[in-house]
């Protein structure tokens, strides 16, 4: 069964206009470690989990779970556990090269923002779906399909006036416990989400030039950027 599609078909003017806002914006997105506790109105938090939910996935099977919390016990309860897993990874896990590429950004063990922040969302991916009736079905391509829903996800909060860190400590099975979701679904990350601190300050970066990141395949493709 088809539906008509819905697109609008924009002018070359407002097409340009559209991207380099976007663009714009955009780059100005950076992960922070410094929030404030101000709580983020929750229709916000809500439109945007609406908006990774419109994600394209392999076959439509929509492989992914937003678990989400404002409740302090159960964010001292993920940090604690975080922590522990950090340390860990830091003091054995990780090798000196990946140790020296952190560095440069500050990071440790310890995980204030995680009770700082107002809201945390676990992510998590499911390779089998069920029915109703309990019969399984395997998720297709569900690892991209859920990177592309955070990517939108982080997106539209960062439109909205958030800010937001992905917090991946491994393993992350105590997620599953702490958000009260089925070991059938594998934790994929912790966002963490709200207003970054007044003078919040963030390691300074640069992004690879577009010469970098693309490269213009075929002889007709050639002058399509100039």
């Amino acid at each position: 069964m088809n539906e008509k599609l819905e697109f609008q078909r924009l002018e070359e003017a407002a097409m340009l206009k559209a991207a380099k806002d976007f663009y714009a914006s955009m780059k100005t997105r950076r992960t922070v470690r410094e929030f404030t506790s101000e709580p983020v109105p929750a229709q916000v938090i809500r439109d945007a989990l609406l908006c990774a939910g419109t994600a394209p996935s392999g076959a439509n099977m929509q492989p992914w779970h937003f678990a989400i919390t404002t409740d302090p016990a159960t964010k001292t309860q993920i940090k604690i556990a975080a922590e522990t897993e950090e340390k860990t990874f830091y003091t054995k896990r990780a090798s000196d090269e990946w140790l020296n590429a952190l560095a440069p950004l500050g990071t440790d063990e310890y995980k204030p923002f995680i009770n700082t922040a107002p809201v945390l969302i676990g992510v998590f991916l499911k390779k089998f779906s069920f029915t109703e009736d309990g019969k399984r079905l395997k998720n297709y391509y569900p690892y991209e399909s859920v990177g592309i829903a955070c990517g939108m996800l982080i997106s539209a909060l960062h439109l909205a006036g958030l800010a937001t860190l992905t917090h991946t400590p491994s393993p992350m099975a105590f997620l599953n416990q702490a958000f009260e979701r089925p070991k059938t679904e594998r934790p994929y990350l912790l966002l963490v989400v709200g207003y970054p601190e007044e003078n919040c300050q963030v390691p300074a970066i640069e992004k690879l030039p577009f010469e970098e990141i693309v490269s213009v395949v075929g002889e007709q493709t050639q002058g399509y950027f100039k």
